[in-house]
């Protein structure tokens, strides 16, 4: 019995222990980070820093969850905290942002989560902001890219007009004969 309570001790200690950690472990701005935390009690949650470009969705079970996300280019060097909301418990962390011109750092060997992947250790500064910088040209049915300049944007002119008076008076035509031959057909 003595030996059965000496294994399970060292398991319950650890699974008591709360903590976060980022692979890679030292990650400069705009670098892809995966984020684990140890001591959630349920098996969602969602991680806050002011280092990451949005609040990351933490997913995992057995006490560990692991989310994915990215360090903000404009962010700074340094610590940053992270809390995490896991199912109504707060686990607050610190995490270390790298200098851009940081040599890559090895992955987090911390990272106990048997469910999470272990992400490339090299890291290579983005070329492009990793955040938005403008809107995304999308929609208009082909017309978002087209100049003021282009002939084929410009509003109708005279030509157009006279063609749609003609095809209206075409229609209006077909309909007063239509409607001429219905009235000598019932007669």
């Amino acid at each position: 019995m003595a030996a059965v309570a000496a294994v399970l001790a060292p398991t319950a200690y650890a699974a008591d222990e709360q903590g976060v950690s980022l692979t890679p472990a030292a990650p400069t701005p705009g670098t892809d980070v995966r984020l684990s935390v140890r001591g959630c009690p349920g098996t969602s949650g969602t991680a806050v820093s002011d280092a990451f470009v949005a609040d990351t969705r933490l997913v995992g079970e057995d006490g560990t969850l692991t989310g994915d996300t990215r360090i903000r280019s404009s962010s700074t060097a340094g610590s940053h905290a992270v809390t995490v909301d896991c199912d109504g418990q707060e686990i607050k962390g610190v995490i270390t942002v790298a200098g851009p011109s940081a040599s890559p750092p090895p992955a987090a060997s911390a990272s106990p989560s048997v469910s999470a992947q272990a992400l490339p250790t090299a890291t290579a500064t983005p070329s492009a902001p990793s955040s938005p910088t403008a809107p995304v040209q999308a929609g208009g049915g082909g017309t978002s890219n087209a100049s003021p300049s282009d002939a084929r944007v410009a509003a109708p002119g005279t030509w157009h007009a006279v063609f749609g008076l003609l095809l209206a008076g075409v229609a209006f035509a077909a309909v007063v004969a239509r409607g001429v031959r219905r009235s000598r057909d019932t007669e």
